[in-house]
């Protein structure tokens, strides 16, 4: 089985980042993607900044691919550090800065939250919020497709 987040779950998390985020008065936007770093729910509040679409999604990936959180990513490929260099080698996929995470459950990473638009403190705050809902919510399963016409095999 595999564990997925849905689109309901998405927009849940969404919710919560946006209901912080109000709370802080800081206009961020907000990105939940899958595994692949695909975007499943994008939420630009009133007033953000309009690079912070692209910035909250780039975070979101980055800590989906890397499975690191992008504040422990960009300490990790700092000059000397283990990982330096890393953002030449992959492209356009790394962004660096807090404010996005993996989404873990039972282990897996299964995608992940980027929110652009604060300061890094208040956008780790904000991200924080919608990931303890895709965290807290309930493993799915991916469903398994069913092939129309076929009958199952049945053991003699």
């Amino acid at each position: 089985m595999v564990d997925v987040i849905t689109m309901d779950q998405a927009l849940a998390a969404v919710e919560a980042s946006v209901k912080k985020a109000k709370s802080m008065r800081v206009p961020v936007v907000v990105a939940v993607v899958d595994a692949g770093g695909h975007v499943i729910a994008q939420v630009r509040m009133d007033k953000a900044m309009l690079i912070s679409i692209r910035i909250s999604q780039k975070k979101a990936e980055t800590s989906a691919l890397s499975f690191l959180t992008t504040d422990s990513l960009a300490a990790r490929s700092a000059p000397g550090a283990e990982l330096y260099g890393i953002q030449e080698s992959s492209g356009d996929i790394v962004v660096f800065g807090g404010g996005g995470f993996p989404v873990r459950r039972n282990g897996d990473v299964i995608g992940g939250i980027g929110v652009s638009g604060g300061s890094v403190e208040d956008d780790m705050a904000i991200a924080k919020a919608g990931l303890e809902v895709l965290e807290g919510s309930p493993a799915e399963a991916a469903p398994v497709k069913k092939r129309p016409g076929r009958k199952p095999k049945v053991p003699r």
